[in-house]
């Protein structure tokens, strides 16, 4: 597979708030899996990407800047085979996730998509909404306080005030759930899938974990949450995934977030195999 040339763009260091190392760590470990099964990998941070002309077809990316975005989209257009899609990539933005989720059926948080200058006092209590979460819409997270947790509709109001002030013009408001907090990560093939209580094991991003605190470990079917996950990312468009879901006393579940090539960081040097692979097959398959 020599003559496999494949481009490898780097996630931009903004884009990694608490996670450089680990998002460049799994971009690494997969790389090299790649150059063993005899691929030739040209690695690009995303700034390069964004300004110097590539000539491989084939471009595995972590980007999340809007330019690299737009950049991947069009060269998936004229025919480039590109993982994770820069189309999937856009669409794990908040508020493009939160309508494709719910309009797709997939377990979600019951959610308000509002402009940041908007009054939202009437609509959380026509919601029955106290305690809720607000959350950068229009783009990909970048600093902590772009996910609020807000114990009332006040607080709320006053957050959304904030982001207006910080120039995010747009926000997603989703209802808290009460229950186990669990993270996943996963490949849309159906060939590797891992979870775990990111409480328990101290794989904590911003500590936002803390909210609801240590898990019951509550029973639930986790062959489900993995057939859920892959439905979410065959209509979020998104190959290599992770995210987060609320587990309910009643062993129900919902999606709370879902991203495009999270790090994997606790399970990176076993997933890393499978990660190769199934690009292999991609590109064995396009």
């Amino acid at each position: 597979m020599a003559d496999i040339k494949i481009a490898g763009i780097m996630r931009a260091g903004a884009f990694s708030p608490n996670h450089i190392g680990n998002d460049a760590a799994i971009f690494n470990i997969v790389a090299e899996q790649l150059r063993k099964r005899g691929c030739e990998m040209k690695i690009y941070s995303e700034e390069q990407f964004a300004t110097t002309p590539i000539g491989e077809n084939i471009i595995l990316n972590m980007c999340r800047e809007r330019r690299s975005i737009e950049l991947l989209q069009k060269l998936e257009d004229d025919g480039a085979l590109v993982i994770n899609s820069g189309y999937g990539i856009e669409n794990c933005t908040r508020e493009r996730m939160t309508r494709i989720l719910l309009g797709s059926n997939i377990p979600y948080p019951e959610s308000l998509i509002v402009d940041t200058d908007e009054a939202i006092l009437d609509r959380l209590a026509a919601a029955h909404m106290e305690q809720c979460w607000i959350k950068r819409g229009e783009a990909h997270s970048m600093h902590k306080e772009d996910v609020s947790y807000c114990r009332h509709p006040e607080e709320a109001q006053e957050v959304l005030q904030e982001y207006f002030l910080r120039g995010i013009k747009r926000a997603v408001i989703n209802r808290h759930l009460e229950g186990d907090l669990v993270k996943f990560y996963g490949l849309a093939d159906n060939s590797y899938f891992f979870w775990f209580y990111p409480f328990i094991s101290g794989h904590m991003k911003y500590g936002l974990e803390s909210f609801n605190g240590k898990p019951a470990e509550i029973p639930f079917d986790a062959e489900q949450l993995e057939a859920t996950c892959n439905k979410a990312a065959e209509v979020l468009d998104v190959k290599i995934y992770g995210g987060d879901c609320i587990i309910a006393p009643d062993g129900s579940f919902s999606i709370i977030d879902f991203n495009d090539w999270p790090s994997f960081a606790p399970c990176r040097n076993e997933a890393a195999p499978y990660i190769a692979r199934h690009i292999i097959n991609a590109i064995k398959n396009r």
